[in-house]
């Protein structure tokens, strides 16, 4: 299983673009990857700019998967152009 908590620090005035356009690729990855058993994105409860998706993938090939998909490709590059700060993007394994 491979999984990977990104922090997210977005501009004041992008919040809701941002928002939105999360929304979207979370909908989409749920809806045509199988693969992907969790992805989720939260925003800090007193940090509104700040935001954690936290994505786990039953393997490498469905996390291969998700970044070579039509629609990560279509959203991530408006995603980041929201980002106030480069994004801390963190890999994990599970243990249990």
């Amino acid at each position: 299983m491979k999984t990977f908590v990104a922090t997210l620090y977005v501009k004041p005035e992008k919040a809701a673009e941002f928002e939105r356009l999360q929304t979207e690729l979370s909908e989409l990855t749920h809806k045509h990857e199988p693969g992907t058993l969790v992805y989720d994105v939260i925003r800090h409860a007193e940090k509104p700019n700040t935001y954690i998706v936290y994505s786990r993938f039953k393997d490498e090939a469905a996390f291969e998967a998700h970044q070579a998909s039509s629609f990560h490709d279509d959203l991530v590059p408006p995603i980041m152009e929201c980002l106030s700060d480069e994004m801390d993007l963190q890999f994990y394994e599970a243990i249990a």
